[in-house]
C-alpha cells in the first residue's frame, strides 16, 4: 500500500465512522486488509480500492470497517463502573423501570455483565421494567453477541457463583457456555455507526461508551458525547473508559469520579 493509498484510506475511514487511522496504523492497516484482498483474490491494493469506489451496496465498506475496528472486551471490565452502579445508581432510583445503552458492546460482555449485577443487585429483579440496547459498528461482534456463547476461560472474570446461576453448557467439547435466557431477553442488539443521526429517542438512565474514543479525535469526541448527553435522561450517566478522560473536551457533563459523568 503506498502512502498515498494509506492517506486516501484513512481519509474515507474517518469520513465513514470518524476513526482515526493516522498514527502508527499502517502495519495493522496493511495485515488486516491482506486477509480481504487474500478472501476476494486481489493481489494489489489499487484493484481493492476500485472495488470499494464500485460497491454500490455498501457491503464491502461494512467488511473493511469490521476488518479495520479492535474489538477487545470482557467480562466486569473496569469493574468500578459496575460498583458504582450497584451501589451509587440503583439504590436511588425512584421507579421499577431502567433504560441503559451500552454504546459500544463489541461480542457482548459488557451488556451481559450490567444484566448480571442488576439481577444481584436488584430486589424482585424480574418486576422491574428493564431494557438494555446493545450496539457497535462491527457486524461480526453482533452476531456473536447475540449468540450469547462463551468459552470457559472468558468467563474467569465473573463470580463462580454467577458463573453457575447465569450460564448453561452450550457445548460441553469445546467448553462453551451459553447466557441464561432471562437475562438474554433483557439486551437488544444492532448495528450503529457513531457518525449516523440515531435512531433512539431515549432519554437513557445510564450509558456505557467505553474504550471506543480512544479512536477518534478530539473534535470528534466532542460531538460524540455531545450526542449522548442529549439522549441521557436528566441525573443521568455516562460511563468512558479510564483512559477517555474528558478533561479539556467541551462538554456539560458533572464530573463525578474518573470515568463516571453525569447529566
Amino acid at each position: 500500500m503506498s502512502p498515498q493509498q494509506f492517506e486516501k484510506l484513512c481519509r474515507r475511514v474517518y469520513d465513514l465512522c470518524g476513526i482515526n487511522l493516522k498514527t502508527g496504523k499502517e502495519e495493522l492497516v496493511h495485515s488486516r486488509l491482506n486477509k480481504r484482498l487474500s478472501a476476494l483474490k486481489m493481489d494489489t491494493f489499487e484493484q481493492y480500492f476500485h472495488y470499494l469506489d464500485n460497491d454500490r451496496e455498501g457491503k464491502e465498506v461494512i467488511w473493511m470497517i469490521d476488518a479495520l475496528t479492535t474489538n477487545k472486551t470482557s467480562f466486569f471490565r473496569e469493574i468500578r463502573h459496575f460498583e458504582f452502579l450497584r451501589d451509587r445508581i440503583l439504590p436511588n432510583l425512584r421507579e421499577k423501570k431502567l433504560r441503559i445503552w451500552s454504546a459500544a458492546c463489541s461480542s457482548g460482555e459488557e451488556p451481559y455483565s450490567i444484566t448480571m449485577m442488576l439481577a444481584e443487585s436488584l430486589p424482585n429483579f424480574q418486576s422491574w421494567d428493564i431494557r438494555i440496547l446493545a450496539t457497535d459498528i462491527c457486524t461480526k461482534v453482533l452476531e456473536a453477541a447475540n449468540q450469547a456463547v462463551y468459552s470457559a476461560d472468558l468467563l474467569e472474570p465473573i463470580p463462580p457463583a454467577w458463573r453457575k446461576k447465569y450460564f448453561v453448557p452450550a457445548d460441553e467439547a469445546k467448553m462453551t457456555y451459553r447466557i441464561v435466557p432471562e437475562l438474554c431477553r433483557l439486551v437488544r442488539f444492532g448495528r450503529l455507526n457513531f457518525m449516523d443521526r440515531f435512531p433512539m429517542k431515549g432519554p437513557f438512565d445510564i450509558i456505557f461508551c467505553r474504550n471506543a474514543m480512544i479512536y477518534f479525535d478530539r473534535p470528534t469526541q466532542e460531538n460524540l458525547v455531545g450526542k449522548f448527553y442529549e439522549l441521557l435522561a436528566p441525573g443521568g450517566y455516562l460511563f468512558v473508559g479510564h483512559s477517555e478522560s474528558l478533561t479539556g473536551a467541551n462538554h456539560r457533563y458533572k464530573y463525578i469520579q474518573p470515568a463516571t459523568y453525569q447529566k
